[in-house]
């Protein structure tokens, strides 16, 4: 692992690293905000996913999550939103491949080799935070639009993994969207029967989730019929899945809506991972 800057931060350190990933077959760079009480000992970790486009650096700089993080005493870490570099399969749009993957490990061509998101995150990067920095066993995951597709899914899919959960505006069901049927048939074929494990609102129905959930959605939002909220709501009625769903009136997609409702979630994950 390489240290690429490491500044002080609310009395604590964001630091930005990299590393060979053996998931992706490339260099990773990922950010981890580390709070003043990890002096003390480990401290509970919060896994943000960002959404399309991003990279480690946007929720990092815009979401002002550091502050709240300090607070309650939370170490987060920011991943990339995909495999990068040279040799690594791309698209000329923005809603697929560098910047779009979408969190899920690829099996048709060109995408297989380096798109292995879900593995990425759920099993390498964790193994490695948890080895290089003073977190816990105790991790939570939230994640905004892309990013919060895949909270909502690697937490349904890894639930001994994470043992809290929430998402700001998440592609909720992709199997039946413009923003899901384009990358989930990119990167794993056109069987659609395949795509449901990787639909937050089917795992919702197939695996539920034993803990309760917090989702923000703005109003006026200007993706939101691409989002299909009303799918996850219905969904999470439908399988009495303890929740807090918040419609939140005038707020849109971007990172306003992120950062004026980001103490909320950490303080959400605080309460469940202490």
């Amino acid at each position: 692992m390489k240290t690429l800057s490491e500044n002080k931060c609310f009395g604590g350190v964001q630091g930005v690293y990299s590393h060979e990933s053996t998931a992706t077959g490339g260099e990773m760079t990922f950010a981890v905000y580390i709070p003043p009480q990890a002096k003390k000992g480990p401290v509970p970790c919060l896994w943000y996913l960002s959404g399309l486009t991003c990279t480690h650096e946007n929720a990092m700089t815009k979401a002002g999550l550091q502050a709240h993080a300090a607070e309650f005493g939370l170490a987060i870490v920011f991943p990339d939103t995909s495999p990068r570099g040279e040799g690594v399969a791309n698209d000329e749009a923005y809603d697929l491949g560098q910047g779009a993957g979408f969190y899920v490990n690829a099996t048709q061509a060109p995408w297989a080799p380096h798109f292995q998101m879900e593995t990425y995150i759920a099993t390498e990067l964790r193994d490695l935070v948890q080895a290089q920095f003073p977190v816990s066993i105790h991790h939570g995951i939230t994640g905004h639009s892309m990013g919060g597709h895949g909270a909502l899914t690697l937490a349904m899919k890894y639930p001994s993994q994470y043992r809290s959960l929430s998402a700001f505006s998440p592609i909720a069901n992709p199997s039946q969207s413009d923003w899901g049927r384009k990358q989930l048939g990119a990167y794993f074929g056109g069987d659609e029967s395949l795509w449901t494990a990787h639909d937050a609102v089917c795992l919702l129905k197939e695996k539920g989730w034993v803990e309760d959930i917090l989702v923000d959605q703005g109003a006026d939002d200007q993706f939101y019929d691409l989002l299909k909220p009303e799918a996850l709501a219905a969904a999470l009625a439908e399988t009495k899945t303890a929740h807090s769903f918040r419609l939140q009136s005038g707020y849109d997609h971007s990172y306003y809506f992120v950062s004026t409702f980001a103490r909320d979630h950490v303080a959400w994950h605080a309460a469940r991972l202490k």
